[in-house]
């Protein structure tokens, strides 16, 4: 039976997601952006938090949106009106979105024999400068044995249409992050500046299979299918999505076993080179879901 349990503690408010025989765990902090927190099967994490790694700094398993990555200097330019974003990446550019630290409600959840689901929610009512505009966003995360997926709901609340990219930035655990790789299919990458923001679209054929070794990562890459696998030692998954147009940033931080590998809509200052860019107009909305799973249960 797989169970949903509501846990406060320590002023933190998170989701457990567990099967009573102990196949699959997943820890939602609501707190924080509603990510998830932890991934385990049987005794194997896919996802943990790692010392001296705080989520302010990582953004481990952050839903980003109304962007992803980067906004140079936080300005855009929308239906021919200039925008100014909060600068969060040491003053330099605006980052990662605007709801990794929002705090997610519990609107429902589901229990059965086979899997359980929740869906919670962050409803924006308050606009701000930099994108003026009321949403609400909704996150389901559905566990079984065979994996976990996350679907993502965007409402345009709002009287205006506004722009948007969205993405999801998860960081997986590898007992040896040197003997892992990825399959992923692409013939373009991004090429960026020193400060990550994007300055083109080269191209590049990845190699069948994308070894990690020793390489340090932080590099996106246009891809040519809804799905891609990550292989290590213990465990391999795949990570597929139901839209056809999708982007992957790789992310490895020095002196720890993990990477960031992270699907998305958009890249890197999508909001000024309309890259993976989309609009929402009123009362439309957006739907995307990703799921991973497991190729060795």
């Amino acid at each position: 039976m797989y169970t949903v349990d509501e846990v406060k503690e320590s002023n933190f408010s998170f989701l457990e997601l567990k099967d009573s025989n102990n196949t699959a765990k997943a820890i939602i902090y609501l707190d924080e952006g509603g990510r998830l927190q932890e991934l385990k099967f049987k005794d194997i994490f896919l996802i943990k938090e790692q010392p001296n790694f705080e989520y302010k700094d990582s953004y481990a398993s952050s839903i980003l949106f109304p962007f992803v990555s980067r906004i140079k200097e936080g300005k855009y330019l929308f239906q021919e009106k200039e925008y100014q974003l909060n600068c969060n990446q040491t003053g330099d550019n605006a980052l990662h979105g605007l709801v990794y630290n929002k705090k997610f409600e519990l609107i429902s959840k589901e229990e059965n024999t086979n899997f359980c689901a929740v869906t919670i929610a962050y409803k924006e009512t308050e606009v701000s400068k930099g994108f003026p505009y009321t949403y609400e966003i909704y996150a389901t995360y559905t566990l079984s044995k065979n994996g976990i997926s996350l679907s993502i709901k965007i409402k345009n609340t709002d009287s205006k249409t506004y722009p948007f990219t969205l993405g999801w930035h998860p960081y997986f655990l590898s007992d040896d992050i040197s003997k892992s790789s990825l399959r992923f299919k692409s013939d373009q990458k991004i090429e960026f500046d020193k400060s990550l923001i994007t300055k083109k679209v080269i191209d590049h054929k990845t190699e069948e299979e994308f070894k990690i070794e020793e390489k340090q990562l932080d590099d996106c890459f246009i891809l040519n299918s809804d799905a891609f696998q990550f292989k290590t030692p213990t465990y391999q998954i795949e990570i597929s999505t139901d839209k056809k147009e999708n982007y992957l940033q790789l992310y490895t931080p020095k002196g720890l076993s993990i990477i960031a590998i992270e699907p998305m809509t958009g890249i890197s200052n999508s909001f000024n080179n309309k890259i993976g860019l989309q609009v929402l107009a009123p009362n439309e909305t957006y739907a995307i879901t990703w799921t991973v799973k497991l190729m060795n249960n």
